[in-house]
């Protein structure tokens, strides 16, 4: 005789709630959209390039000189704090119904990560206060005065390469709610994406003066990221409101 074999179901797919898919809906775009102004900024930065190896003197008189391009490119780094924010609120809602807990405490720690990110007085290409510098500087009327904004200058040009708490902060929300999202409802290749992404995030936040170019790695996978996330949540605000069974099914016994 043979004998007989326990039956192996296949868990329910995670179903997120549908009525949030309006909110799915606008993540979904901010996610898709986020990428154009980082785009759009590394294009300014092509059309006036600073000077290579500048100081702080240097700096403030490039900056003076292409005040307004560097004012929208500045704004343009600093956008997408607005866009990620509304993500993550999106992602929140929509893991709400795999991990309550987890869902609120990854949402929490990205949404505001992303919040301080707009507070912070640089924005790691640069700074709005270096317009301000650049137009007192340009009018001082004593070397001392010049040698004070160059000072100030050369403090903020130091911030955008040192390591920060906020920095570091982003990428482990990208992981924690990541690691959620492997838990059931988006594809498998979306969560995994993003565990990817936080976890060399971190790493890269945290040796960003040490990678130099090598830091682009990150920054890749991040716009990789975000996009992935955002056709996955446009997705969810779709007719039927869910991945494939094949995405997010998980085995139970």
């Amino acid at each position: 005789m043979n004998a007989a074999h326990p039956k192996v179901r296949s868990a329910p797919a995670i179903v997120p709630d549908a009525s949030w898919r309006d909110l799915y809906r606008i993540g979904g775009w901010c996610g898709i959209l986020i990428v154009v102004p980082y785009l759009a900024a590394m294009v300014a930065v092509a059309m006036t390039p600073p000077p290579a190896e500048a100081g702080a003197a240097e700096t403030l008189e490039h900056v003076a000189a292409h005040k307004w391009l560097y004012g929208i490119e500045q704004v343009l780094w600093i956008a997408p704090g607005v866009l990620a924010m509304v993500v993550f609120l999106a992602l929140t809602a929509a893991m709400w119904r795999v991990d309550k807990a987890a869902a609120a405490i990854a949402g929490t720690i990205g949404t505001t990560a992303w919040a301080l990110t707009l507070a912070l007085p640089t924005s790691g290409g640069g700074s709005l206060l270096l317009l301000d510098l650049a137009d007192r500087y340009q009018a001082a009327g004593s070397d001392a005065q010049r040698d004070a904004y160059v000072t100030l200058a050369q403090q903020l040009i130091a911030e955008n390469d040192m390591p920060g708490f906020v920095g570091v902060l982003t990428t482990v929300g990208i992981l924690l709610i990541s690691l959620v999202m492997t838990k059931g409802g988006v594809p498998r290749w979306v969560a995994w994406l993003g565990v990817a992404t936080g976890a060399i995030g971190i790493v890269s936040e945290a040796l960003r003066p040490l990678l130099g170019a090598g830091y682009a790695v990150y920054g890749t996978l991040l716009l990789a990221w975000f996009l992935a996330v955002g056709v996955t949540l446009r997705r969810l605000a779709g007719p039927g409101g869910r991945p494939t069974p094949d995405d997010v099914a998980r085995p139970a016994l």
